[in-house]
């Protein structure tokens, strides 16, 4: 078996962390329980290992600054 390269594993990275801040505002932006649950369910699908604390720290901390 090889290793995967370097810059597949970054492009990878990269590309999970604009998901996530994606589905940050769209939790921001969710009216509905129902939408906040779909949104931190496709969260748990592209990174398990991903806390929901982790996840809404950004979120309480934009929401406490306003």
């Amino acid at each position: 078996m090889t290793t995967p390269s370097r810059k597949s594993e970054i492009r990878r990275r990269r590309a999970r962390k604009e998901k996530i801040a994606l589905l940050r505002e769209r939790y921001a932006a969710a009216k509905s329980e129902g939408d906040r649950t779909r949104i931190v369910e496709k969260l748990r699908r592209l990174s398990p290992t991903f806390s929901i604390e982790e996840f809404l720290k950004p979120i309480q901390a934009q929401q406490a600054a306003r």
